[in-house]
């Protein structure tokens, strides 16, 4: 998403609340100077991509057993 930096500094409280889920661009002059995004984006992406994974019949707290049991 792409707003300029007025439409932020009006609805800085909308954006906030949108960036937990997208990044938005902020514009001046119609370049980007800036992005809001979620500090968490890395860890979220990563989960996202682990789903499915797992078999259905494997707890995740199986699987975190295991893991630490490996030494």
């Amino acid at each position: 998403m792409t707003i300029t930096a007025t439409e932020l500094k009006l609805n800085l409280s909308k954006y906030l609340l949108l960036s937990v889920t997208k990044d938005i661009y902020i514009t001046r002059n119609g370049k980007i100077i800036s992005e809001l995004t979620n500090p968490f984006k890395d860890r979220v992406d990563l989960v996202e991509s682990l789903v499915g994974i797992l078999p259905d019949d494997i707890t995740p707290e199986e699987v975190r057993d295991e893991r630490l049991n490996r030494t």
